[in-house]
């Protein structure tokens, strides 16, 4: 049985262009803060301390801890690690596509965190002492990678998946010239036709067979021959928070803030998939020509490799407000809290597909091209909050514990206009198959002198994903595995900080973060029993993907 830890499927995306799925209200919802140098360092454990900018989006409250001005910029180093390969494919002996485990990184240089904030004195012993405003910039996403596996395999092909799922469509109404324009077919499956990866089976024009098959005397249709077959993806983005924040300072004893905050996300994925004949000559495929004469000509010409090709990317803009308390109740203890609103963030989608076909006879080499496609939503994320404990041992250090959660079956798409109940069926399986996510975060802070720091932290995020089980049982993925930790978000992280006697401060940190495990099939299932049940699965890739992040904060208080 395949596994179900976060499936994400080329086939399904593919087909589905131009429709939301889950994946994509839970990328485009999901908070990973970057913060600051020092926030970074101690795992983002800051609901209790604030006094730094990094935490302002963590909680609105911690800019009026701090008596002082202060502005801060974090450039930041961020290298993405991907290996991905192949894994058994239960019922099947033969080779294994993408077996090869290969290890591809990627860098960027970013910006992820500055900012100012503006302390006002009062003068005043008791009461409303202290009033903050500011304006803060925060890294909560990062979208990078680039992963590539490769391998021999002849159970299934992308081709053979194609000319399955393209039965009942109307050959000629695919190869027609506006077919993109106005036939209801998926994109993808018309890129297959008029690229040469499928082609008419018979006298009947919505039956298909796939370029890389043979059909025998007895009308089985099987691979003809092994396949060198590839997958690469590349991603790249981010979901940058920009917050205008307000703090007040009751009697250095309650802190609370306020923060309206504008999400700006950008992303953009390309993925390509290959599969080349091992020996082209057993990957014979017969035309009849029509040369003018009353026989015409047959021609044998044999399959070499082809190549499809699937962009997307999306932009978008939302909206929320965040709210905070700090409390000092004295002994060294502190407590925080947050919460915030669902953000409503309008989102504009564009995608394109391409494919090519080559054979050894160029003549019949063939191509296609989709046009862009183009579609607005909005998106509702779920409500978050935030608790946070912390402990300081007086000028030698701190310890600090958060605890976040966030509901994401309550995340909804929505249509830009009039309301149709377009996407009813999504809201449905968002509701269906996501549940609550749970993050800890903690970080510890040593000062031996006054001007240095040392610093580490760690954090865990649990997976919000559910599947169903053998029985049913729509159930946590983390219940489905003998490994939940590979379920889990897991993130350390360690850093150093100099505060100068003036206003000069610098804070650098490095992290790792470890994602959850990602199982990728590059097309569908399409060969069962007369029961339903898959004979032969399609490959499954395991994509492991960690991020190493290196940050440096300069800042000056003043």
């Amino acid at each position: 049985m395949k596994k179900t830890i976060l499936i994400f499927s080329l086939a399904f995306v593919a087909v589905c262009a131009g429709a939301q799925t889950i994946q994509d209200a839970l990328r485009f919802s999901e908070n990973n803060y970057e913060g600051s140098a020092r926030t970074m360092a101690m795992g983002n454990a800051f609901t209790a301390l604030g006094g730094d900018l990094g935490a302002v989006t963590i909680n609105p409250a911690g800019s009026a801890v701090a008596k002082y001005s202060q502005i801060t910029i974090s450039p930041s180093l961020n290298i993405s690690v991907n290996t991905a390969g192949g894994t058994p494919v239960p019922g099947e002996t033969s080779p294994n596509a993408f077996g090869n485990s290969l290890t591809n990184s990627l860098t960027r240089f970013s910006i992820p965190n500055y900012g100012v904030s503006m302390n006002f004195d009062l003068h005043r012993t008791r009461g409303l002492k202290n009033v903050s405003i500011g304006f803060v910039a925060n890294s909560t996403g990062r979208y990078l990678e680039g992963l590539r596996t490769s391998g021999e395999h002849f159970g299934t092909s992308f081709m053979g998946s194609e000319a399955y799922w393209a039965y009942g469509y109307d050959y000629n109404e695919l190869m027609a010239d506006r077919a993109f324009d106005y036939y209801n077919a998926p994109w993808r499956t018309i890129v297959a036709a008029q690229s040469g990866m499928i082609s008419n089976l018979t006298d009947y024009p919505d039956e298909f067979i796939g370029s890389s098959e043979k059909i025998d005397e007895s009308g089985n249709i099987s691979v003809a021959g092994p396949l060198d077959q590839s997958y690469q993806r590349q991603t790249r983005g981010y979901k940058n928070d920009y917050v205008f924040n307000i703090g007040f300072n009751i009697s250095d004893y309650v802190y609370i803030g306020a923060n309206l905050g504008i999400t700006a996300l950008n992303y953009d994925s390309a993925i390509r998939y290959t599969e080349a004949a091992v020996d082209p000559d057993l990957f014979g495929i017969e035309y009849h020509i029509d040369d003018g004469t009353e026989a015409g000509q047959d021609i044998t010409t044999y399959f070499h490799d082809m190549q499809y090709d699937y962009n997307y990317s999306a932009v978008g803009t939302g909206i929320y407000g965040k709210f905070g308390v700090i409390v000092t109740p004295g002994g060294g203890f502190r407590i925080g809290a947050a919460v915030q609103t669902p953000v409503s963030t309008t989102i504009t989608e564009n995608w394109s597909e391409s494919g090519s076909t080559t054979y050894s006879d160029s003549q019949f080499n063939m191509s296609s091209e989709s046009p862009v496609g183009e579609y607005r939503y909005r998106l509702i994320s779920p409500f978050r909050a935030n608790f946070g404990l912390a402990y300081t041992l007086g000028n030698f250090g701190l310890i600090s514990v958060d605890y976040e959660l966030c509901d994401y079956s309550t995340m909804k798409f929505k249509e830009l206009d009039m309301q149709s109940g377009e996407f009813d069926t999504q809201n449905s399986e968002i509701a269906d198959f996501m549940g609550t996510s749970h993050m800890l975060r903690a970080g510890i802070e040593i000062k031996p002198i006054p001007q240095f720091a040392i610093r580490a932290g760690y954090g865990l995020t649990t997976s919000p994903e559910k599947a169903m089980d053998q029985d049913g049982n729509i159930v946590y993925v983390s219940s489905m595995t003998d490994n939940p930790g590979q379920t889990m978000v897991h993130k350390g992280s360690f850093g150093l900080g100099y505060s100068s006697d003036g206003s000069f401060f610098a804070d650098i940190a490095c992290s790792y973060t470890r994602y959850r495990y990602e199982y990728i099939y590059p097309y569908d299932d399409y060969i069962f029993d007369d029961s339903g049940n898959v004979i032969t699965y399609v490959p499954e890739i395991q994509n492991r993907r960690g991020l190493w992040n290196v940050m440096l904060t300069l800042g000056f208080r003043f």
